[in-house]
Order: structure tokens, then C-alpha cells, then sequence
């Protein structure tokens, strides 16, 4: 990746768009759960998401393998994707972007405060 990839993010549309490529040759099942997976995982991105294409690159992996070994999604998933998701996405303690957005209004705060106190 070069740098005009990075700042426009060009290589992230490729990829995306790839993804979708890839889940349009899922069966509906897969692919419904495919949707589901990238609106759960989606609280734990960053900014730009790049921390979640390898791991979509890894789920979308998953889908494909079990479509093509006759699996269905519930025999892969089970009942709870939006665990699933939060187990890929390292665990249940893992940070949202709503947790690094509070501990940024709280250091903003402390700062202002320790300003008006000192």
C-alpha cells in the first residue's frame, strides 16, 4: 500500500468491494449472515476500519469454507452472532469506539478542570 492508498483510502474501497464480490456468491443464509456480522463488528473499527478487514477477510473466509462443505449457518455460528462477532473481535471486554470516545471527554475534562483549579 502506498501512501495516496492510505490517505484516500482507495485500497479499503478495493477491498471492500471484494468482500461484496465474494459474499454475493454465498448461499442467502450466508449471505444474511455475512450483513448481520459487518453491522455487528462495525462498533469495534477505528477510524478508518482498517483493523477490521482482516478480520472480515477471515469471517467471509469462514462463510465461504462451510457454504462449500454443505454447513449452514447455524451449524457454524450458532444462535448468538453478535457474540461471535465480539469473540472475533477479541473478546467482550474489547473496546468500542464509544469506550475510546468517553476516555477522550474524560481526559478533555480532567484537563479543562485541573485548569479552572489550578
Amino acid at each position: 500500500m502506498n501512501f495516496w492508498e492510505t490517505i484516500t483510502g482507495s485500497d479499503l474501497t478495493r477491498e471492500w468491494k471484494a468482500f461484496e464480490v465474494r459474499a454475493e456468491a454465498l448461499p442467502a443464509d450466508h449471505r444474511a449472515a455475512w450483513e448481520e456480522i459487518k453491522e455487528r463488528l462495525s462498533p469495534y473499527s477505528d477510524f478508518t476500519g482498517r483493523n477490521l478487514t482482516p478480520i472480515l477477510d477471515g469471517v467471509l473466509g469462514l462463510l465461504e469454507e462451510t457454504a462449500s462443505d454443505g454447513q449452514s449457518v447455524h451449524e457454524v455460528l450458532g444462535d448468538d452472532i453478535e457474540g461471535f462477532c465480539a469473540a472475533v473481535a477479541g473478546g467482550e471486554r474489547s473496546r468500542h469506539y464509544r469506550d475510546r470516545w468517553r476516555e477522550q471527554l474524560n481526559r478533555n475534562v480532567a484537563r479543562k478542570l485541573g485548569r479552572l483549579g489550578g
